[in-house]
This record gives structure tokens, sequence and C-alpha cells, in this order.
């Protein structure tokens, strides 16, 4: 009889780590502490909430190395993909989707595998002794007794910084007379039509009186022993881009470039994206608008930009603590932890961010868990691979003393060959086609070499 592997934690890597595993024939043991402990930033009890945004990124797979990893999950089976992919909504080129939508999807597929038990309550501390194969994919939320149970065990200060959670409006509540639909470029990705965006334009007064109540209003406190915590700089707070200079925002999340005011007839100053967060097209989240005002002010400041002058919110920004290990130093290319090699890790807590980074080293960490508990060998994928990047860079790519948390990336790859004339390189667009092609065809070629391994 084949001993169950327990999975901590039912975030997008957890679950996506759990299905791997009952696919390959093991049982799994799937431990999510909610709703018997909640947290600060989720809101239900489901598998694979989503609480930052709804999108994927890019589901490019020629030219983004998100979109890439996409296809590469897709190709091994990603549940989190598949349910992703049923849950989709327009939004250019990028992959978003219906949150509650995807989550059922996720919990359902989940609850009703036969190999998968789900229990509900929080691991306090390690996970017990006779646990001999454990996946702790706890994520950037992890509870305070683990963490410190890790803490204790590695010797190691756990890197903390705050991730910020963009407002929501309804969509009756925006002001068309101002706003309008387009996407950036007039950019037509999977289930979109170009205008999947609704867009909200700044005049030069307009947006250098917003950028003054962004400074000017009143934030959440941190306590005492939060003020050191760094954020990361894919998720920073609006008003912490606004403090770095009165044209950041306007050259970051606000560009105007590639959008035409049909009121106008030219570019704006500045604009708001808002990009769907539901199937229905109620809802609205303001893109790249994460905040730590607190809500009276968020309320008034943000009606201050135009089209949402009467803005009614479905939900108001916040912020969420966000921990992760210094991975490089602490865990084995399979994931394993070297001075505990029964607990694996998985997902944010490794020191990759991004929702689609989270579930692919969940489903690195539940593919490596399977082959050991069958006693089978398998290798990592390769590393001109984006699934290969993403786990040589968190297991020893990266600089121990420098690591900081990483999205997928071209820079993460070896290089592709090419003519060593330098008249002759391949650039841009078309050297990006050089990775993923590749990428692909690697891809495959470990998928089949673990297909046989496993006959």
């Amino acid at each position: 009889m084949i001993q169950p592997v327990h999975v901590v934690g039912g975030g997008l890597a957890g679950s996506e780590a759990a299905w791997q595993l009952a696919e390959a024939g093991v049982p799994v043991v799937l431990h999510e502490m909610r709703p018997v402990r909640g947290t600060d930033a989720h809101q239900t009890d489901r598998m694979a909430e989503l609480v930052c945004s709804n999108s994927f990124r890019s589901d490019d797979v020629e030219y983004n190395a998100v979109g890439l990893l996409h296809e590469e999950m897709r190709r091994c089976g990603s549940l989190i993909l598949r349910s992703g992919d049923g849950a989709k909504l327009p939004a250019g080129g990028a992959l978003a989707v219906d949150r509650d939508i995807f989550a059922g999807a996720v919990t359902e597929a989940l609850e009703s595998h036969p190999l998968i038990t789900i229990e509900r309550g929080e691991i306090a501390g390690l996970p017990p002794a006779d646990w001999d194969s454990v996946i702790l994919a706890t994520g950037p939320l992890t509870s305070p007794a683990l963490a410190e149970a890790i803490r204790d065990l590695t010797d190691e200060s756990s890197l903390s910084f705050f991730d910020a959670i963009a407002p929501i409006v309804y969509k009756e509540s925006i002001d068309f007379s101002r706003a309008w639909y387009q996407s950036r470029y007039d950019k037509v990705g999977p289930g979109g039509t170009g205008k999947d965006y609704i867009n909200c334009p700044f005049e030069k007064d307009e947006y250098i009186a917003f950028i003054q109540a962004l400074l000017d209003g009143e934030k959440t406190e941190f306590k005492e022993w939060e003020k050191d915590t760094p954020y990361f700089e894919g998720c920073l707070p609006i008003e912490v881009m606004a403090s770095r200079g009165v044209d950041t925002l306007r050259f970051g999340p606000m560009k105007p470039v590639g959008l035409t005011d049909p009121n106008t007839g030219r570019r704006p100053y500045a604009v708001l994206q808002l990009r769907q967060d539901n199937a229905l097209g109620t809802l609205y989240n303001l893109v790249g608008f994460q905040t730590k005002l607190k809500y009276a002010e968020q309320t008034r400041v943000f009606r201050m930009i135009p089209g949402l002058q009467n803005a009614e919110f479905a939900r108001l920004g916040g912020l969420h603590r966000n921990t992760f290990l210094n991975s490089p130093k602490l865990l084995d290319g399979g994931l394993r932890l070297k001075a505990m090699p029964r607990l694996r890790f998985a997902g944010q807590v490794t020191g990759v961010e991004g929702y689609v980074e989270s579930a692919a080293i969940g489903l690195l960490a539940g593919r490596f868990a399977a082959a050991e508990r069958l006693g089978r060998e398998i290798a990592p994928p390769p590393p001109t691979t984006a699934l290969g990047a993403l786990l040589g860079h968190i297991t020893g790519g990266a600089d121990a003393e420098t690591f900081q948390p990483m999205n997928v990336n071209f820079g993460l790859f070896p290089e592709p060959e090419q003519d060593p004339d330098p008249k002759k390189r391949i650039k841009g667009r078309e050297r990006k086609k050089l990775y993923t092609g590749r990428a692909l065809a690697d891809l495959d070629g470990w998928l089949g070499g673990t297909r046989l391994a496993a006959e």
C-alpha cells in the first residue's frame, strides 16, 4: 500500500502539487487551515483563491516567458491552467479569470479525486515526525507557528515584505462620458476583442492633483515589527510609487501609450486602466492600484479619477504580509529542505513571485514527491524550459546573499545558440522565439522520458 504524501496549504501551489501527486497514483492528504483559521487576505475557504489580481498575465506562448510557462504547465497536465482556461475572461493578450469560477473548479476537482483527502485545520509547527514526505505550500501567509518552526529549524530569518491588494469597482458606477473601452494598441488576445480594458483619462492638472492626494492621504500604520519590511517591486502600493516622483506613475501603471481618448482624439496625459474581474462583467479592478491607504481615504482619493467620481467599490484595497525562504541556501534541486529532507517546499514561500510561478513550483514539487514515493528517478526539467529555468534560479542560480522574489523571465534561461557573427545574431521578438521554440521541444523530450520512466 502506498503511503500518502501530506501537502500543507490549499493555495495554487498546494492544489497543483496535490493534483500532480494524485494523477501519478499517489494518495494525498491536503491540509488547509481555512476556515478554521483565516488569513488577512482570503475571503473564502475555497482552494486556490486569488487575492491580489485575477490575471495570470500574458498568454503569449511565442514571445513571453510567462506565456511559455502557461503552455509548459498545460502540457504537464496542470489543474491550475486547466481551471484558468475554463474561467477565462477577455483581457487583451493576458489570461485573466473569473475568481469564483476558477476557485470553484479547482476545489471541485480536488474534492472529487479518489486519491485526495482534504483535512481542514492548522498545522501548528513542524509536521509530525511520522509524516515522511511533506510538501509545505503555505504561501505568503504562512501561519506564525509554522513560520517560527521553520526559522528555528533553518537558523535563518525569513525575508518578509508586503503585497498590496487593488480595489474593485462596480462597472455600473463608472462614468462612460469620460471613460472608454480599449486595449493598449488595440491588441487582441485570447478571448479578447481589442477593447478589453476600461480607460480613465487624466489631463495634466487632474493628474497632479491626484498624485498630491495620494501623497497626503492617510495610510495604514505598520506595527513596530513590520516597519522595516521591504516591498516587492512588482507589487508596490500606488502611493509608494507616487512618492518616488510626480511622473513615476505616468511612466508606470498609468502610462497612456497605445491609447487614444475618443472624446479628444488624442493621447491623454495619464490613464488608469480597469480590467474585468468576473465573468458577468459587473466588476472591474484598478490595474496596478495596490494600496495601503485607509478605507475612507481610498474612497475619497480614487473618486478623483475621471470616470470614477461616482464609483461604488465592491472591495477596497489592503495589505498582507509575505514570507519567503532563502531558497538557494536552504533547498536542494528537488525542493527539499537540506536540514530536513522529508520536507519539500512549493509556491511563493520558495521565493518565486506570481500566481503562475507559484503553481509551477507546486507542479514540480508534486512530481518530485510522486517519483520519490514510487521509487522512480526523475530528472529536473531542462534549464532551457521555463519550468527548469525557474527551478534552477531558486535552487542555486540566484545569489543567496542577495536573493529576492523573481517572476519568470528570459534572463533566467541559458542563451540560445546563435551565429558567432554579431551582425547575423537574431534580436528582438525573433530572439524570444528562439527561447520558446527550444523550450517546448526540450520540455516534450523531458515529458517523454518521464512517461517512459513511469511505465
